[in-house]
């Protein structure tokens, strides 16, 4: 039953790490590995900034949560959309004007100051760590569960395809895969929906046995919730909408895909393309997740990415291989552009005079960082204990929102400061970050409040209990600090300097709002 998944595993695997690898050619510069050299296309941009949006929580990670909690889910494809509809409208082509190589850049270009610019990097690189780790890991148990070999062999095996495409093709590769991954996906999870709709006799069909699997696992549970898309309330809704559409321009694989554009007059028609490819495969995904609750129930004990393969190998062994192709294809196309931009942030930030070296040097420091980068996260991958997967990219996506909000100042309003840049990023991830763990440690211990608690036990169980369990989610303080405290602190706090320093200032700030207003051509190679 498993064989023809099995072999679609392997044969997927194979044919990816080949054609990145047959990329490497347009690889040939640092410029050439990490923009492209400024010569994609429209459709190529699309296809790769679709793919960075998906990964495995975009597909079965999407199908899993409306099975446990039900179609408010189905949220993430609408916030997949408004989070590159963002980038397009609004960043990706001051990205390309600027000729950025990391959205950390933008401030040190502003202020002449690199501490903004490295703690947007390490706010940034957590989320790309997080996801480095995940994409192994998802890889890994695809692998052993079909293949049968060990776990730690099988992440190795998923590190290995992922850093040779990326470490070799560079953008090219991830593009050119995108390409495959996207197509692979929507095809995939739309023949699984049409055939397995058809399985039942119809959509009326489906309807009748999700309410009655419902029913059968909780009899008091109410069927309308499920269906209702605020069914978890709006105060989940928003949380999503913090966490998964306010991080995104801060996201640096978007400064790579905007400065590789031919012409900045295509950048926003080709995120506005990706956000619509990219939004159809988590509303797929969710279908197939009530296909899957409407066959087995909701006590069948299916997650992951079970949720969509087990189904899908039920109705054929062929199905099911579409299905495992569809789920390692959402998987890679992160996993790529995202490794990528995780080198390129810390060879640029992190590697004093990285910037001087020369163009062939610095593309093998590329090259030995994703080497290296992508290593470690394998070894994480393999030894953590990773029970929510979804858990950890939403607390990742949160932790990029200050520096998203302090470059939105930045970008849109001339009076910001770069003290106000640099504690509006500093206190929007400290605190969140503080957040999350106070989140943990009272799950942990099971915190409970009575008649007989103090004030201070019923103000931390509102915070960090609440009504369902979850507390107040940390994409809330990550966005509200910074919100609040960029403009408070420019505001009170404006930049001083001595009449001679004071025109220095002002002619810098003058020549980055100007480089803003003039397109460039092509990006410096």
């Amino acid at each position: 039953m498993f064989s023809i998944a099995a072999v679609v595993c392997v044969v997927y695997l194979v044919l990816v790490t080949v054609i990145g690898s047959l990329l490497a050619r347009r690889a040939s510069s640092s410029a050439g590995w990490a923009v492209a050299s400024g010569n994609m296309g429209i459709w190529m941009i699309a296809a790769g900034v679709a793919g960075t949006r998906i990964g495995g929580v975009g597909t079965y990670g999407v199908a899993g949560d409306v099975m446990d909690s039900g179609l408010w889910n189905l949220w993430y494809a609408v916030n997949t959309f408004l989070a590159l509809a963002l980038v397009g409208l609004f960043f990706a082509v001051p990205f390309r004007r600027l000729e950025l190589r990391t959205v950390s850049e933008i401030f040190t270009q502003r202020f002449g100051r690199r501490r903004s610019q490295v703690l947007t990097s390490l706010c940034v690189q957590t989320e790309y760590f997080i996801v480095n780790v995940l994409e192994p890991f998802v890889i890994g148990s695809i692998l052993s569960t079909l293949v049968g070999i060990p776990f730690g062999v099988a992440v190795f095996i998923g590190a290995a395809v992922l850093i040779t495409y990326t470490a070799l093709g560079g953008l090219w590769g991830s593009a050119v895969t995108n390409l495959i991954h996207c197509a692979v996906v929507v095809f995939g999870l739309l023949a699984i929906v049409v055939i397995g709709v058809g399985s039942f006799g119809g959509w009326g069909a489906v309807q009748q046995a999700v309410e009655a699997s419902l029913a059968a696992a909780e009899p008091t549970r109410d069927p309308a919730r499920w269906w209702s898309f605020v069914g978890a309330g709006w105060g989940a809704v928003l949380a999503m909408f913090f966490s998964a559409t306010i991080h995104t321009p801060a996201a640096s694989v978007y400064v790579n895909f905007s400065s590789a554009a031919k012409s900045e007059r295509i950048l926003p028609r080709s995120f506005l393309i990706a956000g619509l490819v990219a939004a159809v495969m988590p509303l797929l995904a969710g279908i197939v997740g009530m296909l899957t609750l409407a066959r087995y129930g909701a006590g069948a004990g299916l997650s992951s990415y079970r949720a969509i393969t087990q189904f899908a190998i039920d109705l054929s062994p062929l199905v099911g291989g579409i299905a495992v192709a569809a789920i390692l294809a959402a998987v890679i196309s992160s996993g790529g552009p995202i490794l990528l931009a995780g080198a390129t942030l810390f060879v640029r930030d992190w590697v004093p005079g990285s910037d001087a070296l020369e163009p062939r040097a610095q593309l093998r420091l590329y090259r030995i960082t994703t080497i290296v980068y992508g290593l470690v996260a394998a070894l994480v991958a393999w030894q953590a204990e990773i029970t929510s997967i979804l858990d950890l990219l939403l607390l990742g996506f949160a932790m990029v929102v200050p520096p998203a909000v302090a470059m939105s100042f930045l970008l849109f309003w001339r009076r910001t400061t770069e003290r106000a840049c640099f504690w509006g990023i500093g206190l929007g991830y400290g605190i969140s970050l503080l957040w999350w763990g106070a989140i943990q440690w009272c799950s942990r211990i099971g915190l409970e409040v009575d008649s007989a608690s103090g004030a201070l036990e019923r103000v931390a169980h509102a915070l960090f209990v609440g009504a369902r369990g979850e507390g107040i989610d940390p994409s809330y303080p990550a966005t509200l600090v910074p919100l609040v405290a960029v403009p408070l602190i420019s505001l009170l706090a404006p930049e001083r300097a001595s009449s001679e320093a004071s025109g220095e200032l002002e002619q810098r700030r003058d020549d980055f709002y100007r480089r803003l207003a003039r397109p460039v051509r092509h990006a410096k190679g």
